[in-house]
């Protein structure tokens, strides 16, 4: 197994959050007869110990790993498990920290009397009341991520429009096409993508960018999808980045030449597409003898943890002419670290990386995803001074193949005079 420490580690924390939520099974189980008890227990331990099998066994199942589809799916039904687990756990949590200070409170201060019978009561009913919030939280998180299964191919189209008083009158009413991150490598439902493909058609766009990841960890995996994104088409063409996963810097490789060699048919895959793929440089657009222009950078990051491989300066060099910059850079944490700091008239820059987390709420005037509290901009159009920048939530998915309140997104920009 690649990372086998990882997974033993993941092991021992699910037989100890199991015994943890044991507990609270046991509890709320008290009050009922010998045989529905013993049947609940039964079923308790025969799905946690079935999940903890399963997730061993997992690399080494032929029928599984034969099935990208059937393979997401029961990793993110164990792990939906695990979650739903950790959240009912938190419940019981405060009942232990409540239980153990009325303990301990008890010690210091009272003396013990036929009074804590009855208090003894009133404890037993209020653990059994957050056994069951526990219960009920873990259940709805673990029934809402079941039913995220159904939205990963359900795309929906965002129409944005964009006023920049700098925009040349000649390119008032153009219309972009933004889409991120499609992680070929998780897709397993050929039409459904099809019809993603089709909703960016209907669009009519005049330019289509894309920002990123096109894979997952390997260029095998875009090969598959090649005749579905070639048929991608606009007037003023369909432009590219790299984003982090498209290194292969996730996946084992025999030699550095070997992970070399699958970035170079990676990239010429986006050029098989019809795709110009920018590698921190910068095209121009014309249109009735005005011009802006289009940047795109590999993969710069903000954060550590992600490796960069950009150059913006490079491909700035030569843009400052014109009046209009367009920038394209896979992960958001740029336009903080660099790009509104040293090249404050880069007007609009898109990103996506984010994918919103695919887990979150969003309704008209609040949005929310536990991803916000890595990234400061995460999805959506963001602004500072004169410069915007739009994070788009992903057209794929990966790890999890489902998305709960965060939908895959077609970005439709429309770019205005004014």
């Amino acid at each position: 197994m690649r990372n086998s420490s990882f997974w033993w580690v993941l092991i021992v924390l699910m037989v100890i959050l199991d015994l943890y939520v044991f507990q609270a099974v046991k509890l709320v189980a008290q009050p009922m007869s010998a045989r529905p008890k013993s049947i609940i227990y039964i079923a308790y331990w025969v799905v946690s110990i079935a999940a903890m099998v399963t997730l061993l066994l997992l690399p080494y199942l032929p029928f599984i790993q034969q099935s990208k589809f059937l393979r997401s799916t029961v990793f993110a039904i164990i792990i939906g498990l695990f979650f739903a687990k950790v959240v009912a756990a938190l419940f019981f949590l405060i009942d232990d920290i409540r239980r153990g200070a009325q303990w301990l409170a008890g010690k210091l201060f009272f003396r013990q009397t036929e009074g804590e019978t009855i208090q003894e009561g009133t404890r037993i009913s209020r653990s059994a009341f957050l056994s069951w919030m526990g219960f009920a939280a873990g259940g709805g998180l673990f029934g809402t991520l079941i039913y995220g299964f159904g939205n990963k191919y359900k795309y929906n189209v965002k129409r944005i429009p964009l006023s920049f008083p700098n925009l040349p009158v000649a390119f008032h009413g153009l219309k972009v096409v933004h889409i991120s991150d499609i992680h070929t490598g998780s897709l397993t439902d050929k039409k459904a993508v099809m019809k993603g493909v089709e909703k960016i058609l209907k669009e009519k766009p005049d330019v289509i960018l894309f920002t990123g990841d096109l894979v997952n960890n390997v260029s095998e995996e875009a090969e598959e999808y090649m005749d579905v994104f070639d048929k991608l088409y606009a007037p003023m063409g369909v432009y590219s980045t790299l984003g982090n996963h498209d290194y292969g810097d996730y996946a084992q490789w025999d030699s550095p030449d070997a992970k070399k060699a699958n970035l170079e048919k990676i990239i010429n895959i986006h050029k098989q597409m019809g795709w110009r793929l920018l590698m921190d440089e910068h095209v121009e657009l014309e249109k009735d003898g005005e011009k802006i222009s289009i940047l795109g950078v590999q993969n710069i990051s903000g954060r550590g943890r992600f490796q960069t491989y950009g150059d913006m300066a490079k491909a700035y060099e030569g843009a400052a002419v014109y009046p209009f910059k367009i920038l394209m850079s896979h992960d958001p944490s740029h336009w903080d670290a660099e790009v509104i700091n040293k090249f404050s008239d880069v007007d609009l820059t898109l990103s996506g990386h984010t994918h919103g987390m695919q887990f979150g709420v969003e309704v008209p005037g609040f949005q929310w995803s536990p991803v916000q509290y890595i990234y400061k901009h995460w999805a959506g159009l963001y602004e500072n001074n004169k410069q915007k920048l739009y994070v788009n939530r992903g057209f794929g998915f990966i790890g999890y193949p489902g998305r709960v309140g965060i939908l895959p997104e077609i970005t439709v920009l429309e770019l205005k005079h004014g």
